[in-house]
């Protein structure tokens, strides 16, 4: 009587595994036409990541590190140089004049991003970075700086001329 019992419960359990196959099997196909459209990424999305620009395009990175401090796989490679007043590259009183990102090391945590207290490094949407040469891996600032818009014209202050009496 066990035996019976056994193969019923067995077939039963075959039976509904199949009912869920034949459910999902009558449900409508989603597909994405990724390679002919574009992929359709949540907001949250980590991917390459972008250096950001302030209101006055200059570069938000100050040179402080801690992204690539915070970074646990140690794929983020800065160095810092100061800035002149002939040459202002920053809001800070460095900027990263190398910064560049390993993606053959990078494992997309956020950890820089979250380290950011400029908020100069941010996560884009862009994730098509595969390639057979790793050397092509490491990207760098130029590549991740975000392009100025044709129309921007910086913000330009006056300063006044030191007036030559008492």
């Amino acid at each position: 009587m066990a035996l019976i019992t056994n193969i019923l419960n067995n077939a039963a359990a075959v039976a509904k595994g199949m009912s869920v196959t034949l459910v999902e099997m009558l449900q409508p196909t989603i597909t994405d036409a990724y390679p002919e459209g574009p992929a359709k990424l949540e907001e949250r999305y980590r991917g390459v990541h972008v250096l950001q620009r302030d209101e006055n395009g200059l570069e938000k990175c100050v040179g402080c590190f801690l992204c690539a401090a915070a970074c646990p796989s140690n794929c983020i490679y800065i160095e810092a140089a100061e800035n002149t007043e002939e040459g202002r590259i920053s809001g800070g009183e460095r900027y990263a004049s190398v910064y560049n990102i390993d993606y053959s090391r990078c494992i997309f945590c956020g950890f820089c991003v979250e380290a950011c207290p400029t908020d100069a490094i941010t996560h884009g949407h862009k994730f098509e970075i595969a390639s057979y040469n790793t050397s092509t891996l490491v990207y760098r600032k130029e590549q991740m700086l975000t392009p100025l818009p044709a129309d921007f014209k910086p913000l330009v202050v006056k300063q006044e001329a030191p007036s030559a009496g008492h």
